[in-house]
């Protein structure tokens, strides 16, 4: 029985609502998306404090008598902006991700040549709670490249990984991702998809194969109702898994949330942005309380053997107690057409080019680009007319005629004289999964056009959101209506035991 967590943050205090269950691995895949090249690509600078310590986050696992199925991608997926992976590498323009392309593969070895070495004296053999390595990560649905996923196992155990090796993917593509040697894992699997728990159970021996990933939820859209399986073929489907004496890890245990600007998106049948939340109406949900799926879960599991010696289950951990806090008032702004005033006071000066550049190539941190946030390209224009994007604004802007706001980008007619268009564009996520991957590319990536003719001479501003960015500003009291767009700030006291805070900001209009 295994779970999967989302990060290394706020597990530490759900760990051991993971026991309480009866499960006994945890699957835990790194994210290479934190980490940046200096300005020479000579060496990757890799932050392995605060949440990227995972050598205490897998001890920590250890200790609460957890094994590791460890999952180093470099693509992970997990609906996350790029797959994980970092967006620097899209700078360069013939680069086909997850493929032996040179670049990507210098790169993918730069990344090993720093994470593997911290991992291998965790692996069991060496006295750890790592048990198995999946390579790679359901690359049998996108193959591009089939030297590709031996380079990757090649790269794995040349660095020192000698545990047990797997691969996962959905069951029409299992032999497509496969290596020698590894096991073979079927992903992807509903709760109420019993006829492909009966396929793999009659195509593959029990010794060889478990379930990877058995969703209990699906991701959610910008847009879209949030919707929970029935628990009745929850329960049913996991008692049969179990039943059949196959392994199966529950997507997700307890999921968590991403951080900041770096939720994924899906590509297919047209571009939808995901929503930060990953709850995945999981047992644990998002903010660590039990839920309906919990207790069955227990139930169900506690009928089982206990492994660790004792006739049932331990007690589970009293929650935390929950406290509903006043709304938080929106106290201080400051206009975008202010910061951009600020940002000239503090000798950060914006990007000028003759084209549009999208926000991979701004030469912005250390020239590894703009990853997350927005970008603001402005240019004069001396007439009015038809603005045409083609499919070049990713993935949406805000049009602005001498600061004043317009409307989202689309097809529109503007009578207008020599004035400033600028246009204020959003990156809503990349696309974490799929043959679209090599075309996230966000900001401007082509041409605007203007009565048909490309606009040119564009003064760029990189507005990346990061806490460094947002801290160089002297933001403004309130006195007035503000202009939008403005950042805002806020003042919230919380008082006693400090864990995870769930802020709503569904009154806030936007």
């Amino acid at each position: 029985m295994a779970l999967k967590g989302r990060d290394s943050r706020g597990k530490q205090s759900k760990m051991p609502h993971f026991n309480m269950c009866q499960l006994k691995n945890m699957n835990w895949a790194p994210l290479w998306g934190f980490e940046t090249l200096d300005l020479h690509r000579k060496k990757l600078l890799v932050d392995f404090l605060f949440c990227l310590d995972f050598r205490a986050y897998i001890s920590l696992a250890a200790e609460m008598e957890l094994w590791v199925i460890l999952r180093p991608g470099p693509y992970i997926s997990s609906e996350l902006d790029l797959g994980g992976l970092p967006s620097w590498l899209l700078q360069d323009s013939g680069m086909r991700l997850r493929t032996t392309h040179p670049g990507f593969i210098q790169a993918v070895n730069t990344f090993f040549d720093k994470l593997i070495p911290k991992l291998v004296p965790l692996q069991f053999k060496k006295g750890g709670p790592i048990i198995a390595v999946q390579v790679e990560n359901e690359y049998g649905s996108f193959a591009k490249d089939q030297s590709y996923i031996l380079f990757i196992k090649e790269a794995l155990q040349s660095r020192g990984i000698s545990e047990l090796l797997l691969t996962s993917d959905e069951h029409k593509a299992l032999k497509s991702g496969g290596v020698d040697g590894g096991i073979l894992i079927i992903t992807h699997l509903n709760i109420n998809m019993h006829t492909h728990i009966t396929y793999v159970f009659k195509k593959m021996s029990q010794k060889s194969f478990g379930i990877q990933n058995l969703y209990l939820h699906e991701s959610i859209t910008l847009n879209t109702v949030n919707t929970s399986h029935f628990l009745s073929d929850m329960v049913s489907t996991v008692r049969e898994i179990l039943r059949r004496g196959m392994s199966v890890n529950l997507y997700m245990f307890h999921g968590g949330s991403s951080f900041g600007f770096m939720s994924g998106a899906l590509a297919n049948p047209s571009y939808r942005a995901l929503v930060p939340s990953y709850d995945y109406d999981a047992p644990l949900s998002e903010s660590g309380e039990y839920t309906s799926k919990y207790h069955l879960l227990r139930d169900l599991l506690s009928r089982y053997k206990n492994t660790r010696g004792s006739d049932s289950l331990p007690d589970m951990p009293v929650l935390h107690y929950r406290e509903a806090y006043e709304p938080a008032i929106m106290y201080q702004h400051l206009s975008l057409w202010d910061a951009l005033i600020q940002l000239f006071q503090l000798s950060l000066q914006p990007f000028k080019s003759a084209k549009p550049v999208n926000m991979e190539n701004l030469p912005v941190n250390s020239r590894n680009g703009q990853s997350y946030g927005y970008t603001l390209y402005e240019t004069i224009i001396r007439r009015g007319g038809l603005l045409q994007s083609g499919d070049n604004v990713r993935d949406r802007a805000l049009v602005f005629v001498d600061r004043s706001y317009i409307g989202l980008f689309k097809r529109q007619s503007l009578e207008l004289g020599r004035r400033t268009l600028s246009l204020l564009v959003e990156n809503c996520g990349r696309v974490h999964q799929g043959r679209e991957l090599d075309k996230q590319r966000k900001g401007l990536v082509g041409d605007i056009l203007l009565n048909n003719i490309p606009l040119r001479d564009f003064t760029i501003y990189s507005l990346d959101m990061k806490p460094s960015f947002i801290d160089r500003f002297d933001i403004l009291l309130i006195g007035s209506l503000p202009l939008v767009p403005s950042v805002y700030t806020t003042k919230l006291v919380l008082i006693g035991f400090l864990s995870l805070y769930i802020i709503s900001s569904s009154h806030f209009n936007h």
